[in-house]
């Protein structure tokens, strides 16, 4: 629990940038979120392709960790996987975003969404929006998705944003295929 602030008092505030498209608003975190972020690492699917060690996030402390883990990334390098909110009814629904932290193969714009959520076409509407961001701000090349070789639906997400599987790559220790948004391919498409 934080203790009330002394009049006056003021504490870091991250306000990163705010992305909006027809239904998703992609958002720094807010305390708020770690809740539903918790849940939504809590199912066994979901946790399997993006917790770091493919277990279920149960624990209100776990929970608490991994977005502070996300909020750093913001904190320290001033991007960060988004907070991705439904805008009809204000929940938050999964992340989604620029990812690079250290002995990561390359930037990428990763993505996880709610299972509640999924099918919905939301991790394609949030990764265009996040590619958009994220060739429109840094100096790159290509973007990189690290996606397992068994994670069909991820597969089919990358695919659906023009992205090649390029090559393999290994990420904490398992083995990943790394697909590739170069882009001269973006720009071609969008």
């Amino acid at each position: 629990m934080i203790p009330p602030l002394k009049p006056g008092a003021k504490l870091l505030q991250t306000d990163g940038p705010v992305i909006e498209t027809a239904r998703l608003i992609l958002r720094p975190w807010r305390s708020s979120d770690i809740a539903a972020n918790t849940a939504m690492l809590s199912d066994p699917g979901t946790a399997r392709y993006i917790a770091p060690d493919g277990q279920p996030v149960t624990s209100e402390i776990n929970g608490w960790r991994n977005a502070a883990v996300i909020s750093g990334h913001w904190a320290l390098y001033g991007f960060g996987m988004f907070a991705v909110e439904e805008r009809s009814s204000g929940r938050y629904i999964g992340r989604v975003g620029p990812w690079s932290p250290p002995g990561w193969p390359g930037l990428e714009v990763g993505w996880g969404i709610a299972s509640e959520c999924r099918g919905q076409g939301y991790a394609v509407e949030a990764a265009r929006a996040s590619i958009d961001w994220v060739f429109a701000t840094f100096e790159i090349e290509e973007i990189i998705h690290c996606i397992r070789s068994d994670n069909a639906p991820s597969q089919a997400v990358a695919r659906k944003l023009g992205a090649r599987n390029d090559r393999e790559g290994d990420l904490l220790g398992k083995p990943v295929e790394i697909w590739v948004t170069s882009r001269k391919s973006w720009a071609a498409q969008n």
